[in-house]
């Protein structure tokens, strides 16, 4: 069994024990924790397309309406700042747009302050999808992690937290996004 487990093996288990016959050196701690994150991020990624498929949208096209639902009241943001908040590049997210745009999700509007610039609105219908999604992909997380604990979530949550802080990784001014 490897070190400090006492609930089972995991695919990574066997990954590292192969890792400490053939090259020990290689076996750490933190390639665990890489393969770990990795696996857990790919059983995350796999359940949200799936409900994302069901609903005929991209993770990116979710991340967008998301992104602009939580911004709040208006659910509006400049182009630039809707690319900060969400995982899109600036360029990404004028394509997209465009396909919201054109499936009445989301609206330009000229910015009467900035002749050159604009906001992105949600229009009702990308509120009520952007709302549709976020509850349907957190139902589906929930389903996914059902079976761990909930003191080990929030254990879990916190570590990853921690983590997080010490490679650098800080929230911004913005309390939201």
């Amino acid at each position: 069994m490897a070190p400090g487990n006492t609930a089972g093996r995991d695919h990574v288990d066997e990954m590292m024990e192969g890792w400490r016959a053939e090259l020990p050196e290689t076996a750490t701690v933190q390639l665990e924790i890489i393969k770990r994150a990795g696996r857990l991020k790919a059983l995350v990624e796999e359940v949200t397309q799936s409900v994302l498929g069901e609903y005929g949208m991209t993770y990116a096209e979710f991340d967008v309406l998301a992104t602009l639902r939580r911004a709040g009241t208006p659910y509006r943001l400049k182009p630039s700042q809707l690319a900060s908040r969400s995982s899109l590049t600036t360029g990404g997210t004028s394509n997209i747009l465009q396909r919201l745009t054109t499936a009445k999700l989301v609206e330009r509007e000229p910015d009467p302050a900035d002749g050159r610039s604009s906001w992105v609105r949600l229009t009702p219908l990308g509120s009520r999808r952007a709302e549709e999604l976020a509850l349907a992909t957190t139902e589906a997380h929930g389903n996914l992690l059902a079976n761990v604990p909930d003191e080990t979530a929030r254990a879990l949550a916190d570590l990853l937290r921690e983590v997080l802080l010490a490679l650098g990784d800080r929230a911004s001014v913005s309390r939201r996004g």
